[in-house]
């Protein structure tokens, strides 16, 4: 019959007939799609043989059927959906994906034409007007699997983030082993035992949404961020780079205050290090960034805020209980004399007053709270005490 005579049902029918014969051909096609893939696509070859056997060949041999089955009228896209959430939790790109769904196309097409070739050469023309519906059941199956591949691949980079999250907390709340430290590292992709720093920010409210400022890395440095309700924790992977340049470089984009640990070897030490930034956090005043080691009187103050408190009532109540400005001037006053190391000159320069007022106002000073700036000792006292004053009254 000539083709030109052929009517759509017999067409379907030849179809049909083609379908039957390439499904019985599956998997010899579906072995010829691995050998492609895993000569072309690099993905393919780490996965291991046995899994490689159990599942890829299977999943080929489904997706094959699958194409055919739509060519010969039949609507299951329920591989497609498997196959690609598959994909995802393997590993493999989605771009490897995709060839696979081009290459399967195309040994099929090429079965088909043998098929056809061989057993109704009379067909050529219904072979040409039923290869539209193929392509459509392939493109369909590709449109399908890709969508559900990039839907796993958001829940599991979901999954893994809060993974990663928890064994973090893990880490810088002191509750790791050592099992839970090296999973840490292969989730957090940071070395086990190299050096950190930990610095706790408290930024401003209005600073909350700015997420941009919190990148995983800047500058080589490797940043691992954890957002709590009262302060932020960075965590920093310092490798072999200096802590002075590190917070240098860091520095904007430590929004607010920040309070810098001294630094840590290994992961399993992080607890420690976010509880002396969390202190140090606690002597900054605003907008200050400082380590701890620069202030580790005031860090023993804040340590025992009963105790601090204390020493403010009892070093500089006489002063604390003037009225406002009077009060607030000689605290600046002490504050700048013990700033500038008790030279006259610098603290008169600084405060923009003469020599002689400056002079007055630490003998005034000395004769409020019973001791003088001029003695270690009582200098020692003063220096702690308006230290706890700063902090305990700080908003």
């Amino acid at each position: 019959m000539p083709n030109s005579a052929m009517t759509r049902s017999e067409i379907r029918a030849v179809m049909r007939n083609v379908a039957t014969r390439l499904l019985d051909q599956v998997p010899q096609l579906a072995d010829r799609l691995l050998v492609e893939l895993r000569g072309t696509e690099s993905p393919y070859r780490r996965i291991p043989e046995a899994v490689h056997r159990r599942d890829l060949e299977g999943a080929f041999r489904a997706g094959l059927g699958a194409v055919i089955q739509q060519w010969s009228e039949r609507r299951d896209l329920t591989h497609a959906v498997e196959n690609a959430t598959r994909r995802a939790e393997q590993g493999i790109p989605l771009d490897s994906l995709l060839r696979g769904y081009r290459l399967a196309t195309q040994i099929t097409w090429e079965a088909m034409v043998d098929v056809v070739t061989a057993e109704y050469p009379e067909a050529a023309a219904a072979v040409l007007r039923g290869a539209g519906g193929m392509w459509h059941a392939v493109d369909r199956q590709a449109v399908v699997a890709a969508d559900a591949y990039r839907r796993r691949e958001a829940e599991l980079r979901s999954r893994s983030a809060e993974r990663a999250q928890a064994l973090l907390d893990a880490l810088l709340e002191g509750r790791a082993d050592t099992a839970v430290v090296r999973d840490a590292a292969m989730a957090l992709e940071v070395p086990q035992f190299g050096r950190y720093l930990v610095i706790a920010t408290r930024p401003e409210p209005s600073d909350r949404a700015d997420v941009h400022r919190r990148p995983a890395e800047a500058a080589g440095l490797r940043l691992l961020w954890r957002v709590r309700p009262d302060f932020d924790l960075v965590v920093v992977s310092l490798a072999d780079r200096d802590p002075d340049r590190a917070i240098a470089t860091l520095r904007p984009l430590l929004l607010g205050r920040a309070g810098v640990s001294p630094p840590v070897d290994g992961l399993l030490e992080l607890s420690e290090a976010r509880r002396y930034a969390v202190v140090a956090l606690r002597t900054c005043r605003t907008g200050e960034t400082v380590r701890l080691d620069e202030r580790l009187p005031a860090a023993l103050a804040v340590s025992q805020p009963d105790l601090a408190e204390r020493l403010v009532e009892v070093v500089l109540r006489p002063i604390l209980d003037l009225d406002p400005p009077d009060r607030d001037i000689l605290l600046t006053t002490l504050s700048c004399w013990l700033d500038c190391d008790g030279s006259v000159t610098r603290t008169a320069a600084a405060l923009y007053c003469h020599r002689n007022t400056v002079f007055n106002r630490v003998r005034r000073i000395e004769t409020l709270t019973g001791r003088s700036p001029d003695h270690p000792r009582d200098a020692m006292e003063l220096t702690l005490a308006l230290d706890a004053y700063h902090i305990t009254s700080a908003p």
